[in-house]
């Protein structure tokens, strides 16, 4: 690899550790070689990337908050009685 690809492919590592999915890659690598760009337009992908990345984290909150209810409700030991799988049978 040429060092063009090498940074190329760095630029792709860190967008993808930062969670952008494939078509923000391609959208935002067009935009880091096209010299006429609008830093608004990256401004905005990354904005609509945070909403994104903080509806989930808020959906994965709230499954863990119930999670945890369920597992503390559940007593642990001998019983064949568990709110977890009732939950699962008969979801509210």
């Amino acid at each position: 690899y040429g060092p063009r690809d090498v940074q190329v492919l760095r630029f792709i590592r860190t967008a993808r550790n930062l969670g952008f999915g494939l078509e923000e890659i391609r959208r935002l690598l067009a935009l880091s070689q096209d010299r006429n760009r609008s830093s608004a337009e990256v401004r905005n992908i990354a904005l609509a990337h945070i909403a994104d990345l903080e509806r989930k984290a808020a959906e994965l909150s709230a499954m863990a908050a119930t999670l945890r209810h369920l597992a503390e409700a559940c007593h642990g030991d001998d019983r064949p009685d568990c709110p977890i799988l009732e939950r699962l049978e008969n979801p509210e």
